[in-house]
């Protein structure tokens, strides 16, 4: 059995404001430490569960966050940036049988400790198919296309109940309930780290690969802050504009259509001046 584990950083154990998780800063380095430790709590229970091979997939911003060294000696870790599937990044090789997304969070819009998708200010909301979309549930649409299922889930209360739509079988732990979008009652990391270990345990039986299914076409719509930005990302084929600051794609594949959204937050990030957005 082999899981592959996908890793945010805003989810994590202890991490409540935007510094928590901005590489270089006094608290990123201090919460480094708490998001490994919620990793490795889930690696150590997906091996305690029967797994033969647990592949941790950096997923947080420059994705070169966590502490390798920290990690059980059993794991492999992909780290760094530039990757096909980027968030999902080796679901698609055909030897996955279930996936983790560990450190989550609420999509751009919603209720949610450091709510965002993809981008952390710029984008103010996602649809899919007419449905508000975080990152959870468009990873798990990608993953759906390989035959792999969501098994466990960990972030804040909001992104547990909203990975209830997309992963209703999944276990799910949260490790802090959220109170704003920059505060949060956390649990301290021994008690996640535990929570957690047992969740993935007892996850590793619903590691069982189905027939890859897509529901495809797939519809993707996407609101900016600025309308220069919704301007920008239509030199990306097939991106048109619906709306003053809103755009709006169709992918054949849920493959197809998770690119051409990285190709649009790539673009409107690089189209962000300072100050004024």
């Amino acid at each position: 059995m082999k899981i592959l584990i996908s890793a945010d950083m805003e989810g994590a154990t202890g991490v409540t404001w935007p510094a928590d998780v901005l590489p270089g800063t006094p608290q990123w380095e201090r919460c480094r430490v708490m998001f490994t430790s919620d990793v490795n709590a889930a690696v150590q229970g997906f091996f305690d569960g029967g797994a033969d091979e647990v592949l941790v997939n950096e997923a947080h911003w420059t994705m070169r966050n966590l502490l390798l060294e920290r990690l059980d000696e059993r794991v492999q870790l992909l780290t760094g940036r530039h990757k096909a599937l980027s968030m999902v990044e080796g679901v698609q090789h055909g030897d996955v049988d279930g996936i983790a997304f560990v450190g989550y969070h609420a999509g751009a819009g919603m209720e949610g400790v450091l709510a965002h998708t993809y981008l952390a200010n710029q984008i103010t909301g996602v649809w899919l198919n007419d449905v508000r979309a975080s990152e959870g549930l468009l990873n798990a649409h990608v993953a759906a296309e390989y035959g792999v299922p969501v098994v466990l889930f960990t972030g804040d209360d909001v992104a547990c109940e909203d990975a209830l739509g997309y992963a209703p079988g999944a276990l799910k732990v949260a490790v802090k309930d959220h109170v704003s979008r920059y505060a949060a009652v956390c649990r301290p990391p021994a008690r996640t780290a535990a929570e957690i270990r047992a969740a993935a345990k007892e996850a590793a039986a619903l590691a069982v690969r189905h027939e890859p299914r897509s529901h495809g076409p797939f519809t993707i719509v996407v609101e900016f802050d600025a309308e220069h930005l919704a301007m920008a990302v239509t030199v990306v084929p097939g991106v048109s504009r619906i709306g003053e600051r809103k755009v709006a794609y169709t992918g054949a594949t849920m493959y197809e259509s998770i690119r051409a959204f990285k190709a649009i937050t790539t673009i409107a990030s690089a189209a962000v001046e300072e100050e004024y957005g």
